[in-house]
């Protein structure tokens, strides 16, 4: 399966024209941070909140600040 992921796939042409490789974008990128990213922080962040207000100890990254 590795081999088939690592193989370069054919040149396409249109008209004669070469298309270029599909390629991630700076704002791929930004949407895949905003869609992925961002939920997970907002997950992490309501569990750490939670957890402390329960147990009393704070557990979070800003505990050190």
């Amino acid at each position: 399966m590795l081999e088939r992921l690592k193989r370069k796939r054919a040149e396409q042409t249109v008209m004669g024209h070469r298309l270029e490789e599909p390629r991630l974008t700076l704002w791929a990128a930004f949407w895949v941070l905003v869609y992925v990213g961002l939920p997970v922080a907002v997950l992490g962040l309501f569990l750490d909140v939670l957890i402390q207000w329960i147990t009393g100890k704070c557990l979070g990254l800003w505990c050190y600040f």
